[in-house]
């Protein structure tokens, strides 16, 4: 009889085959385009320019309320004194300037 007490080499490769396979797809699910750690970065990019976002909202409203403040159907005298001192570098009589 004929027996053999190791696996044939065709067995031994087909084993490092799948075994390579294996470590192959494990590592493009961890670390690959569409992966693990990719997932992860794009979350924390998107939390960010959502956080880039509702700030940019509260600067956008407060700008719209200026604009309506300084518009022709509601002017704010005060902030038309302000903002036409700041242009033009006046100060009124009552005034003291600080430099």
């Amino acid at each position: 009889m004929n027996e053999r007490t190791r696996p044939g080499l065709g067995t031994l490769i087909y084993f490092l085959v799948t075994l390579m396979l294996g470590l192959y797809f494990m590592f493009a699910a961890v670390q690959g385009d569409y992966g693990a750690f990719k997932r992860a970065e794009v979350d924390d990019e998107a939390r960010g320019l959502r956080d880039e976002l509702s700030t940019l909202n509260v600067e956008v409203a407060r700008m719209e309320n200026l604009t309506k403040r300084l518009s022709d159907d509601f002017l704010d005298l005060d902030l038309l004194d302000s903002q036409a001192r700041d242009v033009l570098g006046m100060v009124r009589t009552d005034e003291i300037v600080i430099q």
